[in-house]
């Protein structure tokens, strides 16, 4: 289906297809609205004119012009650079960061964490942070908590480790990519079940908190929670994560795990890692090297 389609200056633009992805209009405000009420019309005309034709062809036609009036976050993910822990466990035959934890998290962000309300802290990762455009802001957050999961957990998504209390307190685990706690559940709205995990061993996949989508989404809100909510920095000593109290020593694990965001933060830092690799090529490399010759 092809569209002429002239706007207020006299200008025209012609479509290929409504809502593809590779059209050839500018892709500002006017011209998606003026292609959505081109996509209407078409329907219409399926609907009044044309009623004879075939139902599916009809359908995948209309479906293909409703993808017009907003761009669907997938097509705003942008390929995320790995961490050094990443490129670290591939060369030793481990496993790699997953490139669809990416998506979780970046799909996880509230509004808040891509606006100016992010305090200036980012700026020793992402100096450009607040210049940056909101697909770049997701791609620095999905780098951000890669990092954060190689230095909690290694890159691990059945980590589980116990930690002695003082005093006699019942001894508590830290858990997952992001080493959470079921207590999580309640304090920031978690999807986690104690009662449904309590019969599972402790590095059990099927466990609720251990399954990355929803250790993930829970990261994404406790931070929210410290740096949106409460308006604290996002490096402190009254934070959740201990890798992220600035001077103490598992900083600089975490530190040493951001030094290669997206180009976009202008961040200067001397990685080693190829500029070119991101975490499904890294992912892709491990397949490669596990497939029998």
């Amino acid at each position: 289906m092809r569209l002429l389609l002239r706007d207020p200056s006299g200008e025209s633009s012609e479509l290929s297809s409504c809502g593809s992805e590779g059209h050839s209009v500018r892709s500002d405000t006017v011209l998606k609205q003026m292609c959505a009420i081109a996509c209407r019309v078409w329907a219409l005309v399926l609907a009044e004119v044309i009623p004879v034709l075939n139902t599916w062809w009809s359908v995948a036609s209309l479906a293909l012009c409703l993808g017009v009036g907003t761009p669907s976050h997938a097509q705003a993910i942008q390929s995320v650079p790995p961490t050094p822990i990443d490129i670290e466990k591939v060369e030793l035959g481990g496993i790699p960061w997953n490139p669809q934890w990416d998506q979780i998290i970046e799909k996880a962000l509230p509004p808040e964490m891509l606006s100016s309300q992010v305090p200036r802290g980012v700026l020793r990762f992402c100096p450009r942070f607040y210049e940056m455009e909101t697909k770049g802001k997701r791609t620095f957050w999905a780098y951000f908590f890669q990092a954060l999961a190689g230095a909690e957990a290694g890159l691990k998504p059945n980590a589980s480790v116990r930690h002695s209390e003082p005093d006699g307190a019942p001894s508590m685990r830290s858990e997952g990519l992001l080493q959470l706690a079921y207590a999580d559940h309640k304090r920031y709205g978690c999807d986690f079940n104690w009662q449904a995990d309590r019969a599972l061993k402790a590095n059990d996949p099927a466990k609720t908190i251990l399954q990355p989508k929803n250790n993930l989404e829970c990261g994404v809100k406790i931070l929210a929670n410290q740096i949106i909510v409460h308006h604290k920095p996002l490096l402190t000593r009254s934070g959740y994560w201990s890798t992220l109290h600035p001077d103490g020593p598992s900083f600089l694990v975490f530190a040493k795990q951001m030094t290669n965001p997206p180009d976009a933060c202008g961040l200067s830092a001397n990685s080693r890692i190829d500029k070119s690799a991101t975490t499904k090529s890294v992912q892709e490399d491990a397949n490669r090297t596990e497939t029998p010759k």
